[in-house]
């Protein structure tokens, strides 16, 4: 049978392990998918890079538009990154009637409802399983596996950078800026770690996710986002005392009033399975109405495992190539008439458990004080700690842990907290999941 052709644009890490797997497993991929799959064009900037990789087998370009011109490619594979030039190449990709497989999460999030139109207007598919955790088959055991469910939860581990230096931060005390410094030296985390340790790759990826779980837009603007940049030592130390670990999350939820869509650092009892996931390893946990609580885990990211999304989304699109349209998974799992308009919530409306940590005067009457507040509020105690001063210190660390509870009532509770003359410091504030 006629091969399918593939156009493939970036020659870097990503495009490399493309390149590389497809052509070991040749033979293997062929019998899946019912007939060859073969890069015959890559565009590269770099084109001395870009003929190391390719030594030979495939023809070299340094311009774009000649891959998505090419009447011969039948798929673009966009591994460019960003979502400047990505989006232009891959909107023209589209109006030429090819089919895109992308790993760009950035684009998807802030792009992915004008694309999946497009694509959708034009009868050809946008395929995205290695945009989120590289080589966890997640995108289609959502879309796909659990398609009988009705979604409840799902909460991710879902940036591998983040992972590790929570993972080394924990494990051997240090600060956040020690661990990062060797998070780059081990090339981890990048030059400008700005995206990864503020959330912003989590929840580019949890938007996807979300859109995914709940059939709704694609919202990247609406999620609350939370780094780990400020997180103290103390409170991973104290944390571990109380039975939980720290780790990045992403968290979408279904609740009463719309869809909770957030990214944050998160107490997790450490019993759990995804709390134990260390290192650059990811991890997603979801939990549907008849399947219960399932979990994934694997690489994030890297050359062969995102390269193995790749190409199973490259087999994917090749057994639907001469699909009707309409007989097709849709991009977000439901139908594009049926994505449905529940809100995504305002971060005050969400409600889950709190860690307080509070540093306060050693002396009569701080703690019924701080209780009082509490409970005016509507907030209940479910554990509290006080840790005696150091030798010759008058202060003392309080930590509390609420049961469930809205985030404007912490807000509020905090804020009249801060203003007791007897509280020396900022309130520390994480929230607390228990994914039961």
């Amino acid at each position: 049978m006629k091969p399918i052709n593939v156009g493939l644009l970036g020659a870097g890490t990503v495009g490399g392990g493309v390149f590389t797997v497809l052509t070991r497993n040749a033979s293997e991929i062929s019998r899946r998918a019912g007939r060859p799959i073969q890069i015959t064009v890559v565009a590269e900037k770099n084109k001395a890079r870009a003929e190391e990789v390719v030594a030979g087998r495939c023809r070299v370009v340094d311009d774009a538009m000649a891959v998505i011109n090419d009447p011969e490619v039948d798929i673009v594979v966009e591994l460019i990154g960003g979502y400047g030039v990505a989006k232009e190449l891959v909107l023209k990709a589209i109006a030429a009637g090819k089919h895109v497989v992308t790993a760009n999460k950035a684009l998807l999030a802030l792009h992915g409802s004008e694309i999946f139109e497009a694509a959708q207007k034009r009868g050809v598919m946008v395929a995205f399983e290695a945009a989120v955790a590289g080589g966890i088959p997640i995108i289609k055991a959502v879309r796909e596996g659990l398609t009988a469910n009705r979604i409840e939860w799902l909460a991710g581990i879902i940036n591998g950078t983040t992972n590790f230096i929570l993972s080394e931060m924990r494990d051997k005390g240090l600060g956040f800026d020690t661990v990062l410094a060797e998070a780059q030296r081990l090339g981890y985390a990048e030059a400008d770690p700005t995206f990864d340790i503020e959330g912003v790759d989590a929840a580019h990826k949890l938007t996807l996710l979300s859109a995914i779980a709940f059939g709704i837009p694609v919202q990247f603007d609406k999620a609350y986002v939370e780094g780990i940049s400020k997180l103290e030592a103390i409170d991973i130390r104290y944390a571990g005392e109380l039975g939980y670990r720290i780790k990045l999350l992403g968290i979408t939820r279904r609740a009463a009033n719309g869809i909770e869509l957030r990214v944050h650092p998160t107490l997790i009892p450490e019993k759990r399975l995804i709390a134990n996931v260390e290192g650059v390893m990811n991890a997603v946990v979801v939990k549907g109405d008849a399947v219960g609580a399932t979990l994934y885990y694997g690489r994030g990211a890297g050359a062969e495992p995102t390269a193995s999304a790749v190409i199973a989304d490259l087999v994917d699109v090749t057994r639907l190539h001469t699909a009707d349209p309409e007989h097709r998974v849709p991009h977000l799992a439901f139908q594009p008439d049926q994505l449905s308009s529940v809100p995504v919530l305002p971060m005050s409306e969400v409600e889950t458990s709190y860690y307080l940590r509070l540093r306060v005067q050693d002396q009569a009457g701080v703690l019924a004080n701080i209780t009082r507040i509490l409970a005016d509020r509507n907030i209940s105690i479910d554990a509290l700690m006080q840790k005696e001063p150091a030798d010759g210190e008058v202060q003392a660390d309080i930590i509390v842990l609420t049961h469930v509870t809205r985030e404007c009532n912490v807000d509020a509770a905090i804020a009249a907290i801060e203003a007791l003359l007897t509280v020396t410091s900022k309130v520390t504030r994480l929230r607390l999941e228990n994914l039961n």
